[in-house]
């Protein structure tokens, strides 16, 4: 989880929402990334797409069999899809997302029986560090927009 804080700070730096991940293949990291949407214009550039992009690169397939993912904060519908169908085996996720999570707060699709693909889940990994990055970043937002607004 350390290397996917690595992460959310690169994000941060750049002014992105501080979501960092890495993708872990037999002791290995195989996969990075770490959130581009802004920089990139694009609402797939979230740090589990790309760091998921990366590992099958590496790989030479769509197929993650046998692989780890950690995860900064909850994974979104779409990254946890994502997750299920490349048959990721294990997420560990640090701070859980209550407004768009879908691993456990208000969708659970790495777990979802119906779907093809089963996802072993643990929470909490450095959860003090993984929500301060967040919380810290949401902080100097609001700082920051109630500032230009009183100029």
């Amino acid at each position: 989880m350390a290397e996917a804080l690595a992460e959310a700070r690169k994000a941060e730096n750049t002014g992105e929402v501080p979501v960092g991940a890495v993708v872990e293949k037999d002791g290995a990291i195989i996969g990075r990334g770490h959130n581009l949407t802004e920089s990139l214009k694009d609402p797939t550039a979230h740090a589990e797409m790309i760091a998921l992009r990366n590992a099958c690169g590496e790989l030479g397939g769509w197929r993650l069999l046998g692989c780890s993912v950690y995860v900064t904060c909850e994974p979104c519908a779409m990254c946890a899809g994502a997750m299920v169908l490349a048959r990721v085996k294990k997420l560990f996720i640090g701070a859980m997302d209550p407004k768009s999570g879908a691993c456990g707060s208000v969708f659970n699709i790495a777990q979802e029986r119906r779907l093809n693909h089963f996802i072993e889940i643990e929470t909490g990994v450095m959860r003090q560090e993984c929500e301060s990055v967040m919380k810290g970043f949401f902080k100097e937002r609001r700082k920051k927009n109630t500032e230009e607004a009183d100029t």
